[in-house]
């Protein structure tokens, strides 16, 4: 951007051209070639998708689940597909799946592609205003066009999954401020969905916010008492039976569960880790709000603290399939605006290069994986346990006071007064001076083998 001084210009001085035409060309010949590589990203997803023949196995799961309620059949005693999958969400969440029998089978597959793609550029963005970047276009289109090459976000959408759906609504709703109308409602109606978020309820409850937390804790009530009114013999059997029962999702100990539990079966070489587990989640959790609230509460690393419970969430859940972890994309935008690069390049490789299934994973090989490839078949819970030690031992924000409240991204402005994103590059809004820059397949081409698919509940 060009400060432009009010004395008279002398004639002997060449005219310039004006600052914001040289500045809008630029942007928009910046813009348009994200645009293109958006494109190229998208076709090559969908041409993948169309000689792969992929099934979408969760969103059938979704339309059966729609069409019982629709049609007043049990929601909890049915199995599509070739693979026997079941309803495994609240009935809340199969309410909400009645629209999904309105369309034919193919168009269904389209709108999920197509939703789930407008839904990471919109991820990326709401990560850009989380982390305090400056949304250009240029950037969400361009991060869109990486970001679904991303293992969690690739899986999400060739399973025709609902985590990114999720994710912008928890994400949306801790980015308001803390006296925005209803903040904490959304967070309650994606607990309601899918009962993981609702440890961010506990996260606000932890950092102060009582009053977005008791909101999130209506509106999650609210959801079960809305499936009970519509379902009620639905309700009783998922409240009551349905919830406990995790065989129902999919086995623990293979390579696509990349929870703690998971993890430390593989490790064990047992297919129920038990009482070990349940000592190490239990400390995880312990370990992990607190890391949470010190990031968001001492250290006035906001961004961290929620990071940090997201993390916490998918480590201590039973289970937590690979494409659970679409929180790599907000956690890959907090590493650049702190001008991490060397970090969010070493996060970026990990989220894309799925070593989880190059190691052995066929029958019952995910339980022989020799010692020196367990670190290969579970990146991700070793990712989220280093997640949680920076956020307990980062330092504090330089000049900031700790505050449990994430502001709201505003315009930086120069000692001459100037706004716009050039000059938050010269004066970031928040914090220090920012510091300069210093294949394809799923592993589950085999048709989704049997008994080793993502099931919808989770």
């Amino acid at each position: 951007m060009e400060l432009r001084s009010v004395t008279p210009r002398s004639p002997d001085v060449p005219a310039r051209t004006p600052a914001g035409i040289t500045g809008t060309t630029g942007a928009a010949g910046t813009t348009g070639a994200a645009g293109i590589l958006l494109a190229v990203s998208l076709a090559a997803l969908g041409a993948l998708c169309v000689l792969q023949h992929i099934p979408m196995v969760d969103a059938l799961v979704y339309r059966a689940e729609g069409a019982a309620v629709a049609n007043g059949t049990d929601l909890y005693g049915f199995t599509v597909t070739q693979w026997q999958l079941p309803a495994t969400y609240p009935p809340f969440a199969a309410i909400l799946f009645v629209p999904t029998t309105w369309l034919p089978l193919g168009a269904l597959k389209i709108a999920f592609a197509a939703g789930n793609a407008a839904l990471l550029a919109l991820l990326v963005h709401l990560s850009c205003r989380f982390a305090r970047l400056p949304a250009a276009p240029a950037l969400v289109l361009a991060a869109t066009a990486v970001g679904l090459w991303l293992e969690p976000v690739f899986q999400t959408i060739l399973f025709g999954q609902i985590n990114l759906a999720l994710a912008c609504l928890v994400l949306w709703d801790l980015t308001r401020t803390d006296d925005a109308i209803g903040k904490g409602f959304a967070l309650g109606v994606a607990a309601g969905v899918k009962l993981t978020p609702a440890i961010f309820v506990v996260y606000l409850l932890l950092t102060g916010r009582v009053r977005a937390g008791l909101t999130a804790l209506a509106s999650l009530t609210g959801t079960v008492l809305l499936g009970a009114l519509v379902l009620p013999h639905a309700s009783v059997d998922f409240w009551t039976r349905r919830l406990f029962e995790t065989g129902r999702v999919g086995k623990a100990w293979i390579v696509d569960n990349q929870s703690l539990q998971g993890m430390l079966a593989r490790v064990l070489h047992t297919p129920e880790p038990g009482p070990v587990w349940l000592a190490v989640a239990a400390g995880v959790a312990v370990a992990g709000l607190w890391a949470a609230r010190r990031a968001a509460v001492v250290a006035g690393r906001e961004p961290w603290g929620v990071l940090a419970t997201a993390a916490t969430g998918l480590l201590i859940s039973p289970i937590s399939w690979s494409h659970h972890w679409v929180w790599c994309v907000p956690v890959l935008a907090v590493l650049a605006a702190e001008g991490r690069w060397r970090a969010a390049g070493a996060v970026a490789v990990a989220f894309t290069a799925r070593t989880l299934w190059l190691v052995p994973h066929d029958g019952a090989l995910d339980l022989r994986i020799p010692w020196w490839q367990q670190p290969f078949a579970s990146p991700y819970p070793l990712l989220g346990l280093a997640l949680l030690v920076y956020a307990a031992a980062g330092p504090a924000r330089a000049g900031r006071t700790p505050a449990p409240s994430l502001p709201r991204p505003a315009p930086a402005r120069t000692r001459s007064g100037t706004t716009g994103p050039a000059a938050w590059l010269l004066a970031p809004p928040d914090g220090p001076e920012p510091r300069p820059p210093s294949d394809g397949t799923t592993g589950r081409d085999e048709a989704v083998r049997a008994g080793r698919v993502s099931a919808p509940g989770e």
